[in-house]
């Protein structure tokens, strides 16, 4: 059963800190595949708390047009928390400090080489928004009521681990996006320490 969070914002960001700092989170060795950091962030717009969902510009070189969270690979010198924190930056516009970190869910290897680590951010009261036209060809604000909800899984012929989909924005969203999304409403929303590391992506995905 959902636990809402507090409407009040300094109780809903320490409910939020204390069910991540209560979560051990899985790290994933990178071995062969390249870091990366992409952000939850916790955003309130009139009232409604909620976390912003992008979609990726079309002229992108990978996974263009695809839902995503403002996220990106850790450069050199950086690490996950400082590497998401500079590309919910670039991407949104929006600058946070490493005090509004609450904390990270577990490591995802995505078919296209890479190891996300998800880091969920408080933004509070959302500022106005500059997306990078580059990177971003739109934004949505999704309410955390919307993300409380249940996934569906299909099976593929080409992988013996369940695709997911999240019924969100009119639409379905596929992982890596759709396992991080279930995962915080998991552990945030439900206090429920669910793992989504066998959830597979669509084979669109892949590459």
């Amino acid at each position: 059963m959902s636990d809402p969070l507090p409407t009040d914002p300094g109780e809903a960001r320490r409910r939020v800190a204390d069910r991540l700092g209560r979560f051990p989170a899985v790290e994933i060795p990178p071995q062969d595949r390249r870091p990366a950091s992409v952000v939850v962030a916790l955003a309130s717009e009139d009232g409604t708390l909620g976390v912003w969902v992008t979609r990726r510009a079309a002229t992108l070189r990978a996974h263009a047009g695809q839902f995503a969270l403002p996220g990106g690979r850790v450069d050199p010198g950086e690490d996950v928390r400082s590497a998401g924190l500079r590309e919910l930056r670039e991407e949104l516009g929006v600058t946070t400090a490493e005090s509004d970190v609450l904390g990270r869910l577990d490591d995802y290897a995505t078919r296209s080489g890479y190891v996300i680590t998800p880091i969920v951010v408080w933004v509070g009261e959302a500022p106005r928004l500059a997306p990078n036209p580059a990177e971003v060809a739109g934004v949505d604000l999704v309410p955390l009521a919307d993300l409380d909800v249940e996934p569906r899984f299909v099976r593929i012929p080409e992988s013996d681990r369940p695709v997911i989909q999240l019924p969100l924005l009119d639409t379905l969203i596929h992982a890596p996006t759709a396992a991080v999304l279930h995962q915080f409403r998991e552990v945030v929303l439900r206090d429920r320490h669910t793992r989504v590391a066998d959830l597979e992506q669509p084979v669109f995905a892949w590459r």
